[in-house]
Formats: structure tokens, sequence, C-alpha cells
């Protein structure tokens, strides 16, 4: 049954399940995001009542989510080029990420992997104010334990790199005492114990 009814609830339901995932995950509730959803959702529910062009509720959901999530699958398009060593690709990504006008969390995010590509790229000197930012920023904005937990772990190593290590020893144990069941404990601890034995 597609009725010009359903496009409305579809796209209510989408942007309350995001936004109680932002809530849950800590990041916020994103003014934009929801402005997005419903605006898309608006239009395309006034098409289907008005000009009768109805759109399957499944390819109504499709376009919702590229359009709002479209930094993010991005960045994470970028980050799988980056693991795969393709890192002036995975900054191409990121720019275009930018220019697509990022939500607050989505900007957080967006800088934390340009910070990971420099560090891969071998500019810790150019990273660790970045991810500096990031964690000033992250209290205000939020920025979920995970990437916070990725926040630490990079300027870890970053400062690692620079023979900062009192600085890298300090972060990579704020990892164990944020989320120390996680794999990015699991890394923490492992570097932690080749920068201790330097020390």
């Amino acid at each position: 049954m597609n009725t010009p009814y359903i496009l409305p609830l579809v796209g209510l339901l989408y942007a309350l399940f995001f936004s109680l995932l932002s809530f849950l995950r800590k990041e916020g509730l994103s003014l934009r995001f929801l402005i997005e959803a419903l605006s898309i959702t608006a239009v395309f529910s006034l098409l289907a009542l008005l000009a009768r062009i109805l759109l399957h509720p499944v390819a109504f959901l499709l376009v919702l989510y590229v359009t709002t999530m479209r930094v993010r699958l991005l960045v994470d398009l970028g980050s799988l080029l980056a693991r795969r060593g393709k890192l002036a690709a995975a900054g191409a990504l990121y720019s275009l990420a930018s220019a697509l006008g990022p939500d607050p969390a989505g900007a957080l995010l967006l800088r934390l992997n340009q910070a990971a590509c420099s560090l891969q790229q071998g500019r810790p000197e150019e990273a660790i104010p970045m991810l500096q930012g990031l964690l000033e920023k992250a209290s205000v904005h939020g920025l979920g334990i995970k990437y916070r937990c990725a926040c630490h772990y990079n300027l870890g190593l970053a400062y690692w790199r620079k023979q900062m290590l009192a600085e890298a020893a300090r972060e990579l144990e704020t990892i164990l005492e944020l989320w120390p069941v996680s794999e990015y404990a699991r890394r923490a601890e492992a570097a932690l114990e080749k920068v201790r034995s330097l020390s």
C-alpha cells in the first residue's frame, strides 16, 4: 500500500530513529539533520499528495539516508581508502565531505579522519593540533566514546612519533580509563608497553 501518507510516516520515523541513535552515542541532537530530514520528507510528501508522484517508501528511505548521511558516507569511504594506503583519494573525499556542509558531529568525525590521514602520511606535527582541538570541542558538541578513544589513540601515536613520550603515555592511558574493553584499549596497551620501554 503506497499512499501519500506513508512517506511522512517513514520520514518522521527515520528522523526519530537517528536522533535517538545520536542521543545514545552522546553526540547530541543535530538540528541540521532534523531540518534536512523533515524538509526532504515535506517535499516528497507534497509531491505525492498534490502531484500524485508516488515514490516507493524504500526508495524514499534510500534518498533520505544518502542525503542526510552524505558526509558520514564519504568519511567512511575515505577511511576505507586510507586503510588501503590510498591517502590522496581519501583526502579528496574528505575535502568533498567538508564542502557538503557537515553538521557539528559530522564535522568532528571528518576532522578526526583528516588528522588520522595526516598521521599516516608521516605528519604528526599537523595531526597533533587537529586532535587537540577535537578533544576540546568534543565536550561541547558531543563526540561518542568510540571517536573520543580514536582521538586519544591517534594523539598518543602522534606524540610518540614526536618523541613526546610522557604525553603519549597520558593519551594512551586515557583510553584504558574511558573504554577498557575496547579494541582501542587493546591497541593502547600494546603501544603503551613500547612507549614505556623507551622512557
